[in-house]
């Protein structure tokens, strides 16, 4: 990397590795905070539901937002959003609102990542080819993907232990001030660089535009709308099972108080991002073609999941849950390299935000439904469940390795690159 790509590489780093760990501090935590609140399970998922549904909804004008008036503008929007719905959430904690009212919160707390998502990425690939860099991006953003493990593991652990030795609505407000910083931080050294912002017509044309814009460079490009449908299935199943792990486990430890247990389980997830964000350029070395690893992720995925279902014994779960993470995080730096080389730049912000839509809208059907089954017959049943749905997600990734697009085959990461 010559000096402006590693200064490009720097600032993403910073971004991701200051939100990350500002919205782990709760993500150990989270459901625990929802039942605890008086929701019950059914509701605590829903509310998860609304929290995607809000991200369904805004992906579109927020993607308008990206594209007409810059990517350092919808950060900055992002994290104050963030910031004012995590604070929402601990007052209604604090004065056990209605569920209503949960629902409402959850929505904007999706708008909040809306701006986030598809913006924070693009702005980094385009900064980055534009500085000179002409290396692999599976190295790359397998180093975010590291970078936001660590500060996963070490958020979820702080969340854990200070819920534990406090209260429950602690990591909240730490999320809230981290956010804070995280505005100024970006505010002074994010700026859009290889990519020009091009406003087009008032709010309601921009967002059709952007709309449009998805729908022909998404999904009428059969690679890309294969990989994009099969999002719902494996976004959908990996958002309830990161939230439904903190009570299943704490139902296998025996102590439903155990916040640090939650914690820890969350830091596993994490570490296992750091594992395999270094593994993923490394693997992409073995095969010729990308879709090959994120097929066999997916598969194994899913059947680990299942075996999860039926296991009853604390420890083993944990491992079991570390596998899961492990496969799943090795292939997220493919996926994203993946998609990134099959997009133009100048759509890149817009049909990222869609194929993240794509895997919200998966999540706003999911999580409620294996909450309800959580309900009946136990989570055990619910993550096995979960398992066979992700399955659903393979026969879209073969389709898409079917479509033969260069970017399937591109030159894998070599030693020089890193």
């Amino acid at each position: 990397m010559n000096a402006a790509a590693l200064t490009i590489q720097r600032i993403y780093l910073t971004l991701t590795l200051g939100n990350t760990l500002a919205a782990s501090f709760i993500w150990g935590i989270n459901t625990l905070f929802l039942l605890d609140a008086g929701l019950s399970n059914l509701e605590a998922f829903a509310a998860n539901a609304f929290f995607t549904a809000g991200m369904v909804l805004f992906e579109v004008p927020t993607g308008a937002i990206a594209d007409g008036w810059g990517r350092r503008v919808s950060f900055l929007l992002g994290t104050a959003t963030l910031a004012l719905s995590t604070y929402l959430y601990y007052l209604l904690w604090q004065f056990s609102a209605p569920f209503w009212l949960w629902a409402v919160v959850s929505v904007v707390l999706g708008l909040g990542f809306t701006f986030f998502s598809g913006a924070v990425e693009a702005w980094f690939v385009d900064a980055l080819r534009f500085s000179g860099y002409e290396g692999d991006l599976e190295t790359v953003l397998g180093r975010g993907l590291m970078v936001s493990g660590i500060a996963m593991l070490a958020g979820s652990v702080a969340g854990g232990v200070i819920a534990q030795a406090t209260n429950l609505g602690v990591p909240f407000m730490l999320r809230v001030g981290v956010l804070m910083v995280m505005f100024v931080v970006a505010f002074r050294l994010m700026r859009d660089v290889g990519f020009t912002p091009e406003r087009k017509g008032r709010p309601l044309q921009a967002t059709r535009a952007v709309l449009s814009a998805s729908i022909e460079n998404g999904l009428k490009n059969p690679p890309v709308r294969y990989v994009m449908f099969a999002a719902p299935f494996s976004a959908g199943v990996g958002i309830y099972v990161f939230y439904a792990l903190q009570p299943y486990l704490l139902e296998l430890f025996g102590d439903p108080h155990a916040y640090s247990v939650a914690g820890v389980a969350a830091a596993i997830v994490a570490a296992a991002q750091v594992i395999g964000g270094w593994l993923a350029p490394r693997l992409r070395r073995l095969v010729q073609r990308r879709t090959t690893l994120l097929i066999l992720s997916s598969v194994m995925g899913a059947v680990i999941l299942i075996t999860l279902g039926f296991i009853q014994v604390f420890w083993l779960a944990l491992v079991l849950l570390a596998l899961w993470a492990l496969v799943t995080s090795a292939g997220t730096p493919v996926r994203q390299a993946y998609l990134n080389d099959m997009i133009a730049s100048r759509q890149r912000a817009t049909v990222l935000s869609f194929d993240s839509l794509m895997g919200s809208s998966g999540g706003v059907v999911v999580q409620p439904m294996l909450g309800r089954a959580a309900d009946v017959y136990g989570y055990s049943a619910s993550l096995a469940v979960g398992g066979i749905i992700g399955l659903v997600a393979a026969p879209f990734l073969l389709a898409s390795r079917r479509q033969r697009h260069r970017a399937d085959q591109a030159a894998a990461p070599t030693d020089s690159a890193q």
